[in-house]
């Protein structure tokens, strides 16, 4: 397994980060200003991008695990691998997701926790409803999750 960090044509990854954030135009809001990685392990299997969110804050922005490499741990050693790459850099790592239980539970196991809720953010901003695993997406749920070892620690 290698994760690599990807600076140059990182539209040729669209296909997967569109399995994440299913709009173009949302994802051309943070490419090209986010740091995006990329998890090979015979092949690619997941790939993400990580902006800089100011007062120390980092904001996952999409993490997508290629269909056939998905419930194999891939995006939990990817968060792993990032939370461990940004830990000198940022105090704490956040993630926006929709209301789902199942998506929610996989990044509270990643060690996330809940942090506050945007209300209306993809009625708002996407130009068609969002549905995941049935459910029509709304607010925008946000997850925090110190990335400093002896913060993580004292937790």
């Amino acid at each position: 397994m290698n994760v690599k960090k990807v600076s140059d044509n990182k539209k040729q990854y669209l296909d997967l980060l569109l399995l994440a954030d299913e709009q173009e135009s949302m994802i051309d809001r943070y490419l090209e200003r986010g740091e995006m990685f990329v998890l090979e392990d015979d092949g690619i299997k997941a790939v993400c991008v990580v902006t800089d969110e100011g007062n120390c804050i980092c904001e996952l922005k999409n993490i997508a695990v290629a269909p056939e490499a998905q419930r194999q741990g891939y995006g939990k050693r990817l968060i792993n691998y990032l939370i461990d790459y940004y830990s000198e850099k940022y105090a704490q790592m956040i993630v926006g997701t929709g209301d789902v239980p199942s998506v929610l539970g996989f990044y509270k196991s990643c060690g996330f926790e809940y942090s506050h809720r945007i209300e209306n953010f993809f009625t708002d901003n996407y130009d068609h409803p969002i549905v995941e695993e049935g459910v029509l997406l709304k607010d925008m749920v946000y997850l925090r999750q110190n990335t400093k070892v002896s913060q993580r620690l004292s937790v």
